[in-house]
């Protein structure tokens, strides 16, 4: 008999105290949950667009963008995010989740075979199946698998890759430059860089700029809730995709769009993340500074520059074990169970541009970083 999976329930309720805290059993603790990775969610700039927007708009407009739902703050959102990540459209959804469905719509019958990355969140394996095409997994991050199960495929007539760009469960970058040498030239990467957008690249553009990567052959959905702080998502690509998306996804018809409010709220976060370069610089700083002083512990980091950490313990007392050094030290213990990451849980931590040194270092120490 296989074993019992784990009861999967909804975290403790957490109050939020300022940016990078929160109230839990009575103490103030150093909160490394979530994705927030610049804290715009609670940004002064952000949240006043936000009120100004719920006074002047309102707070749904109650119908689809193909009917009577469009809005020129969503035509607006759209041409400041295409601007932004440097591509001819950007088509704005409701969750970054419903993103890769659209896309997949949009795509639809175009590829014969669609291989997705074992590890990827289960938006891209949703989006798969409605790709109309063979789904073949292969293991993860393993572009050697990836080759092999090419050649294995039959009539392999035009393939499409799936994957994460950054995997928000463990902070690991697709090796996609490899996806593409074993590939064939007609073939696409099809990105889900919910996690990478606007933390990776030099001018935060993602994976794609992070790994140097074609955009020609990349379409990427993002969403707007992480790094952006706010809410709803995009598909970023040629105009030509938009098209098809408008003519072809029955999700993008009948999908009411992101509240009014939401999308001047993001509007003023894609404008703080473009113009103000610090919070990139401090957000890498926060990265280099605990990942460099936890190189002695031999725990699995991820990428440099992702600002992820997890920790899978070996058994329940070791999980009870590192919480107790993390309540030590006043730092939240974020134990948490999540679809496609480890089995029995694990601990994650996410680094932001505005934890102070003294969070940094106690999130340090806790995870033994100055034993």
């Amino acid at each position: 008999m296989p074993p019992r999976p784990p009861e999967i329930a909804p975290g403790p309720p957490l109050q939020q105290i300022d940016r990078t805290s929160v109230l839990y059993e009575g103490r103030k603790l150093a909160y490394f949950g979530g994705c927030d990775y610049f804290r715009l969610s609670s940004h002064p700039r952000v949240q006043q667009a936000c009120v100004e927007g719920l006074h002047r708009y309102g707070l749904n407009v109650a119908a689809s963008r193909l009917t009577t739902g469009n809005h020129r703050s969503y035509q607006e959102l759209e041409r400041r995010i295409a601007e932004f990540f440097e591509v001819e459209s950007a088509t704005l959804v409701s969750t970054g989740y419903v993103a890769n469905s659209v896309a997949a719509q949009a795509l639809a019958s175009r590829f014969s075979h669609a291989f997705l990355d074992h590890d990827s969140h289960a938006s891209l394996a949703d989006a798969a199946v409605l790709l109309k095409a063979k789904v073949v997994r292969f293991e993860r991050a393993n572009a050697a698998d990836l080759r092999r199960r090419l050649r294995a495929a039959r009539n392999c007539r035009r393939a499409v890759v799936l994957s994460e760009g950054l995997f928000g469960h463990n902070g690991n970058v697709a090796p996609l430059r490899d996806y593409l040498a074993v590939l064939p030239q007609s073939a696409m990467l099809f990105v889900d860089d919910a996690h990478g957008a606007g933390v990776l690249g030099e001018t935060g553009k993602g994976t794609v700029e992070e790994l140097k990567l074609p955009v020609e052959r990349t379409v990427r959905a993002v969403t707007l809730s992480k790094a952006f702080g706010v809410y709803g998502g995009a598909v970023l690509g040629g105009r030509q995709l938009q098209k098809r998306i408008y003519a072809s996804s029955s999700i993008f018809a009948g999908n009411t769009p992101l509240p009014l409010p939401l999308a001047a709220a993001a509007l003023s976060s894609v404008d703080l993340l473009q113009r103000d370069v610090s919070m990139r610089k401090r957000l890498r700083e926060n990265i280099s500074r605990v990942k460099d002083a936890l190189q002695v512990t031999g725990l699995l980091m991820g990428h440099p520059s992702a600002p992820i950490l997890s920790i899978v313990p070996s058994g329940a007392k070791e999980v009870k074990k590192l919480r107790g050094e993390l309540l030590k030290r006043g730092v939240y213990p974020s134990f948490i169970h999540y679809p496609g990451g480890p089995r029995e849980g694990y601990f994650r931590f996410a680094i932001s541009s505005e934890h102070n040194a003294g969070q940094l270092d106690a999130l340090i120490d806790a995870l033994g970083g100055r034993r």
